[in-house]
């Protein structure tokens, strides 16, 4: 599951929504809902994300928040380490190779540590 995806989850939680009524007020499939729900599919574009925010009645910041979402929720992403240290390239083919092994505590610490940097 993607940021996004869990956000989506969440709000349609909150105001008693199904996949199936969204997707037909959205004019997209269930599937789709559903593939960027679970992060099947990459992220949503701004146009989608807008007329989320429309659907919900979403403004402000919890707008802004919900477009850093997506923009963070690309489930398949590319790493240029181009030009970068011997160990930055390391750390990503690392990362990559080893993801699905880390558990939640320690993906926490990692992004605590990158967070921080930023």
């Amino acid at each position: 599951m993607t940021p996004f995806g869990e956000k989506l989850r969440e709000l349609r939680r909150k105001k008693g929504v199904t996949l199936k009524e969204m997707a037909q007020s959205l004019q997209v499939s269930s599937a789709y809902l559903s593939a960027l729900e679970h992060g099947r599919r990459g992220r949503p574009t701004a146009i989608l994300t807008h007329q989320i925010c429309q659907y919900f009645n979403i403004i402000w910041d919890e707008a802004e928040e919900l477009q850093h979402l997506a923009r963070l929720s690309h489930p398949k992403i590319t790493v240029d380490t181009a030009g970068l240290s011997p160990d930055a390239t390391e750390l990503a083919n690392l990362l990559a190779t080893n993801i699905r092994k880390l558990d939640d505590e320690k993906i926490r610490q990692i992004l605590d540590i990158i967070r921080s940097e930023t």
